[in-house]
Parts: C-alpha cells; structure tokens; sequence
C-alpha cells in the first residue's frame, strides 16, 4: 500500500523521468538500504525465534523464575513483545490465561493485558522497526527519542497496573520451582541472549541496526543449530517480505511527497494559522496509525505530509511517534486487539472500557513531556 500510494501520487503530479529519478535516488540511498536490511534482520530473528521455539523456553523460563502472578502477567507479554510480529500478542495469550486464572481475572480484563502490556515497550526499544523508521525518516538518533519516551513508557505500565492489576490478590508459585531458579536463569540468559546482543550492539557500540539485527540472528544460531528446513522456512514466509517492501515504501512515498511537494498544502494553514502544529503532530499520526492498523504506515505518511512544515527534532517527531503508535494499539484495524479479543472471547465493547482511559492517560503523558520538556 505504501508503495502503491507513493507511485500514484507520482503518477498524477510528476513526469515519468521525474519518478525515475525519485526511485532511483531512493533505492541507492545509504539510509533506505540501512532500512530495509535492518528491517529484514530483525523479522528473521522474529521468525527464527518462533520456528525454532527458543521463544517458547525464553517464556517458560521466565515463568519459572517470577514467583508472583501480576508480574508474570505484565512481563512476558512485554517480552515476547521483543519479537515486533505482526499479531504476536497471539504467543503470549496462552501464558497470560494461565497465570490470569489464578488471579481470578474475566475475560475483558485477561484480553486488556495481554494487548496493554505488550506494547509497552515499544517506544523505547531501540530494536523496534517502528522506532527505528521514525528516527530515519526524520534524521535523528534512536537515543533522542527514546530519552524522551521514557515517561510515557512508565505512565503506560502505571496505567496498565491500575486498569488491569491492582485489585487483584497477589499469588505466588509452587515453592519447589525456586529450587530450579539457578538453571531457569541460565536457560532465560541462554535464549534471550540474541536480542540482547542486537541491543548492545545498537545502544553501546553503536553499530548500524542492519548488521546489529543480522549479529542477532547468528547468535540465535548458534544457541538453537537449526536444520536447514528450519531455516529456510522463515524466508517462505510472505510477512517478512511484506514488512521489508513497506520498509522501502515509507521512504518511497516521503521522497515522491517532498518532490510533488504536498506539505505545502498543509503549510499554508499553519501559515495562516488555522492549524495548530500540535494538532498535527496528534490528530494526523494518530488517525493514520489507527485507520492503517501499522504505526510504520501512520509515521510514513505523518512524515510525508509534515516534512517542510515542522521541523523535526526530538521533540516534535517523539510526538510524531507516540500520537501514531498509540492510535495504531487501540485500533479495530490491530492485529492483536483482534487476535487476543477472540481467544480470550471478549468483545471489543468490553476491552474499550479498559483500553480508553489508558489511551487518554498515555496519550496526555505524550503531550505533557512536549510541552514542558
């Protein structure tokens, strides 16, 4: 689709050298290709993770180690979230149901956690395709942005706790599992090893996320020695070629969109003043994140239409980031939301009783740390 609308737009406004060389320059740039392998690297690691079921120990463990329910609960969701899959929060709704049962928790509350605190942390992780388009469409450093995201992070799982935890009794797991603590941290360090390997090698070395994802990838082969059917099989899988194509398309459409020059048209209301630039730092990620059901589409466009209109920094495109993303989790048009709400059998009416004052909360905390910071 992002492709799709960028060739469109051209095809109305530009000549067709003209949008040669837009696809030319955009294919060749280091940063589109720095994209699209960061982008390929890290849904391989996805993958692999799953086909080889190294995630299914990395959770078990995890289980195993926490002796208390609510943190079980909010935790491996957050985790599995490492793995940016479209739909993911499918993987860790078997493991939350269990642990939910025993606090006692209904159906509308089981799907809310489940989704709420998967998504937590995404904006500050520095491996997130999500995050790392942002910072490239619009010049900056994953560091600038994450620093500045911080709080909204806490004020999600502050949120998260008080909607979906804090009434619930704390429980506690068998006694005879703390005797297998030591080896369940070993097992936990042992698969989570590859990501924590891609982190380190972003955020301390400050090595490019392309050959950081890639690095990732042979240490997850290392731990789990694939056969070649296993390996193979992610590379079959029409996803990753999907998320790598709409890689490329973010920086296709901002490019075409800075050479037909759309953001003029949007410049002259501001200019004008008739629009607010908050408002459209808000309302426009926001919208397209949510009526996309991908922060990736709702940044992109955001991105194309504000470029010559707002000048990018830190802090107006951290509120880029966060006004899309959030309008994307709580969306119809989510994958998870929909995934979870129909293993756990709850309706959407249910959840949107808990998912809009967590909304309107994180949403708040965005808008605050722009303001005042």
């Amino acid at each position: 689709t992002l492709n799709a609308a960028a060739l469109l737009l051209a095809l109305l406004v530009l000549d067709l050298p003209e949008i040669g060389n837009v696809i030319y320059k955009t294919t060749i740039s280091p940063l589109t290709i720095s994209l699209v392998v960061a982008t390929f690297g890290i849904m391989l690691l996805s993958l692999l993770y799953k086909e080889t079921k190294v995630i299914d120990i990395l959770s078990e463990s995890l289980s195993k180690i926490i002796n208390n329910s609510k943190l079980i609960v909010s935790m491996l969701p957050a985790v599995i979230g490492l793995l940016p899959v479209g739909g993911g929060a499918l993987m860790s709704a078997p493991l939350v149901e269990a642990e939910t049962e025993k606090l006692g928790l209904r159906e509308d509350k089981k799907t809310y956690v489940n989704l709420w605190f998967r998504h937590t942390i995404f904006p500050v992780y520095p491996v997130s395709q999500f995050l790392i388009l942002t910072a490239m469409l619009t010049g900056l450093t994953l560091t600038s942005l994450i620093l500045r995201q911080i709080p909204v992070v806490i004020s999600m799982v502050a949120v998260g706790y008080i909607v979906g935890l804090r009434k619930t009794p704390k429980t506690k797991k068998e006694e005879n599992v703390k005797a297998n603590r030591g080896s369940e941290l070993k097992r936990f360090g042992i698969t989570f090893s590859p990501i924590l390997a891609t982190i380190i090698a972003v955020i301390i070395f400050s090595i490019d996320v392309s050959i950081a994802a890639l690095m990732g990838v042979a240490v997850l082969l290392m731990i789990a020695k694939p056969n070649l059917k296993t390996f193979i099989k992610p590379f079959k899988n029409r996803t990753i070629w999907g998320i790598t194509l709409a890689a490329y398309g973010a920086f296709l459409l901002r490019n075409m969109a800075e050479a037909i020059g759309i953001s003029q048209i949007f410049g002259s209301f501001v200019t004008n003043g008739n629009i607010d630039v908050l408002l459209l730092l808000t309302v426009i990620p926001a919208f397209l994140g949510a009526i996309t059901g991908s922060p990736s589409g709702g940044i992109a466009i955001s991105v194309s239409i504000l470029t010559g209109i707002v000048s990018f920094t830190p802090k107006s495109a951290s509120l880029l980031y966060i006004s899309s993303y959030l309008g994307y989790v709580v969306a119809p048009t989510h994958l998870c939301l929909v995934l979870t709400a129909e293993y756990f059998k709850c309706s959407l009416g249910k959840l949107y009783k808990y998912l809009t004052p967590s909304l309107i909360v994180s949403f708040a905390t965005g808008i605050l740390v722009y303001l005042l910071f």
